[in-house]
């Protein structure tokens, strides 16, 4: 696709759909990408960001003069209608997605989602979970050197509430079961990373008791030791 490849993953990701949002857009690649090649019918590009959001009008003015796409200035579901089917929301941290989501009056569960958290993915996995959500994909990639959690799913229609367990909303569903490359090599680099955090000897005991917890899980998951 030419995007780079952690754009080119989530793109790879996206279904086609009637109406597509790429909320906290940039520079508009992933709305471009469904517009191109016929996936969607109408996009919404939205960003709290006025510089960003201007980059997505310059890239997609043919598209908005053609009454296929609209640039919302604007935070979260801002300027979303809460029918649009399919959201993606990228770049983001998990905490802030999750307030996104639960908006006292903007906030819904998307028809079909992509979601790639930052940071704070558990948050984010247990409030789609708790909130009538269903998470279909939900693993780790590597792209340009760095590491990314993206959640694919869609809104639960009539399956039981999934039943994830505390390792699996930690580090992913998928992630535990298939043991891949990226989820396997960032584990590595968090132990480490860990274990020179607890070479501090200055450490409050509280601190040292979550690293030593945290190692430990690492630990099992780098083992394949994951119940």
């Amino acid at each position: 696709m030419g995007y780079g490849k952690r754009i080119d993953i989530l793109c790879s990701l996206l279904k086609k759909t009637t109406t597509f949002a790429d909320v906290g857009c940039d520079h508009g690649y992933c709305s471009e990408y469904m517009l191109k090649n016929g996936l969607c019918e109408f996009a919404i590009l939205s960003d709290i960001s006025k510089g960003s959001l201007q980059k997505a009008k310059t890239l997609l003015s043919s598209y908005i003069e053609e009454g296929k796409a609209k640039a919302v200035l604007g935070n979260g579901f801002f300027g979303v209608p809460k029918d649009t089917q399919e959201v993606l929301i990228a770049g983001m941290g998990g905490e802030e997605i999750v307030e996104i989501l639960s908006h006292e009056i903007y906030g819904f569960m998307p028809e079909v989602f992509v979601f790639q958290p930052m940071l704070n993915p558990d948050k984010l996995r247990f409030y789609i979970l708790e909130n009538g959500g269903y998470i279909e994909r939900d693993f780790t990639f590597e792209g340009g050197g760095k590491y990314y959690d993206v959640i694919v799913g869609r809104k639960r229609k009539d399956e039981k509430k999934q039943s994830y367990t505390a390792m699996e909303l930690e580090f992913g569903y998928d992630n535990i079961r298939e043991r891949g490359e990226a989820f396997l090599a960032r584990t590595a680099r968090k132990l480490k990373d860990v274990q020179g955090f607890l070479q501090n000897e200055n450490l409050q005991e509280k601190s040292r008791e979550e690293l030593l917890s945290r190692q430990e899980r690492l630990r099992k998951v780098l083992n394949n030791e994951v119940e």
